[in-house]
């Protein structure tokens, strides 16, 4: 397979943020080759069949750059110290990459299911990393006792909750919010 041009990696970039402005705006089932052909500028949805074969692959595209990159923003604002610290540092991470990037937010959320980037559990590590991090927590003393798993769940919940709703949303409310409860989920 012979490597991309730079153009070529260009206009796949360009599909791709059109693709995530599109599926934050329409939803899912709405998003068409059409749609992300009109928001990008396109002439012809040939251009982004020309670099994806279907939907399925762009949709997976997308679900993996916008993971990559929360990921990355997320990890870059940990290691703060104790479990509790580490929690607020992650819940604020959150919070600041919806402030940043609330179509991709937005569009992850939408595409989540429909993405067959999700079979080999790479969209849930965000939760088991979470429960994870809680039970080390709890190792330690620092939290409650309570299911990490279950609590881990209702924690994503929030915060999905938040990116759905984040238009009509104060995001600094939300974030003080979100840690209190957080906080008073797991504190000892």
């Amino acid at each position: 397979m012979r490597a991309k041009s730079v153009t070529e990696q260009a206009r796949r970039a360009q599909i791709v943020k059109a693709a995530i402005a599109t599926v934050a705006e329409l939803d899912y089932a709405e998003t068409s080759f059409k749609a992300i052909a009109a928001r990008a500028g396109l002439s012809s949805t040939g251009l982004i069949s020309y670099h994806f074969r279907n939907k399925q692959e762009l949709v997976d595209v997308v679900f993996a750059d916008i993971l990559e990159r929360f990921q990355g923003f997320v990890s870059a604002r940990m290691g703060q110290g104790s479990a509790k610290e580490e929690l607020r540092a992650f819940l604020s991470a959150n919070i600041a990459f919806l402030r940043e990037h609330r179509d991709d937010m937005v569009a992850f959320l939408r595409i989540r299911a429909h993405s067959a980037v999700t079979d080999g559990g790479i969209a849930d590590s965000d939760h088991v990393e979470l429960a994870g991090f809680l039970r080390r927590g709890q190792e330690a003393g620092e939290f409650r006792v309570f299911d990490p798993e279950v609590v881990a769940v209702f924690v994503l919940a929030m915060r999905n909750g938040v990116v759905l709703r984040s238009g009509a949303l104060d995001l600094d409310v939300c974030e003080r919010e979100l840690i209190a409860a957080v906080e008073l989920m797991t504190g000892r």
